[in-house]
């Protein structure tokens, strides 16, 4: 008797072994997945980085939240770009997430529509439904819109699948027109746009 007893605790050893290897990569999946960010902490993280223009990125991030949530990642920066018809935007930052650190971006990409300017920015980039910080590693497309001499406030939306990059900019230059175009995230700085 106690050999089948001995032999039953062993096989329910194996069973709650071989059960808790399975769910290893589903928890690890899960921990990396960054956590949410209230709107509160979005538009006091904005302050501090862009200085008094909270008003407009606090109604800015309302409609945002409406649509998309509540980002679960976001990007501090700056970049430059400049257009005439076909243009060009490079920066890099460092993304922020709750549970899964700090990470350095750097993105790129061409544009092409009736743009014309350059400009300098600050930039802040909220990022919704990121499944892992890997995952910003990638081409979001969207359209651009810019009007502004000297100085302004611009969102814009881009997308890859679920994943929704929304750069905040505040900066200088002067800049009209609407452009299509994409922004590629990369770990390391390129001067390639494509």
């Amino acid at each position: 008797m106690s050999v089948l007893s001995s032999s039953r605790r062993d096989l329910l050893r194996l069973a709650a072994a071989a059960a808790a290897s399975a769910a290893l990569p589903s928890l690890a999946r899960a921990a990396q997945r960054p956590e949410t960010y209230t709107s509160g902490e979005i538009v006091e993280n904005g302050h501090h980085f862009f200085g008094s223009i909270s008003r407009g990125l606090a109604e800015g991030l309302e409609r945002a939240n409406k649509q998309w949530g509540k980002p679960n990642a976001y990007i501090l920066g700056q970049e430059a770009g400049g257009a005439f018809i076909g243009g060009v935007r490079y920066g890099e930052g460092t993304m922020f997430t709750r549970n899964a650190g700090q990470k350095r971006v750097y993105w790129q990409g061409p544009s092409i529509g009736f743009d014309a300017g350059a400009d300098g920015d600050r930039t802040m980039m909220l990022v919704y439904n990121l499944p892992d910080v890997e995952a910003i590693y990638r081409r979001y497309a969207g359209v651009n819109g810019s009007a502004y001499l000297v100085g302004g406030l611009g969102f814009t939306a881009l997308n890859n699948e679920d994943v929704i990059v929304m750069p905040v900019r505040s900066g200088v230059g002067a800049r009209l027109g609407v452009a299509l175009g994409y922004l590629k995230f990369t770990p390391d700085s390129t001067w390639n746009p494509f």
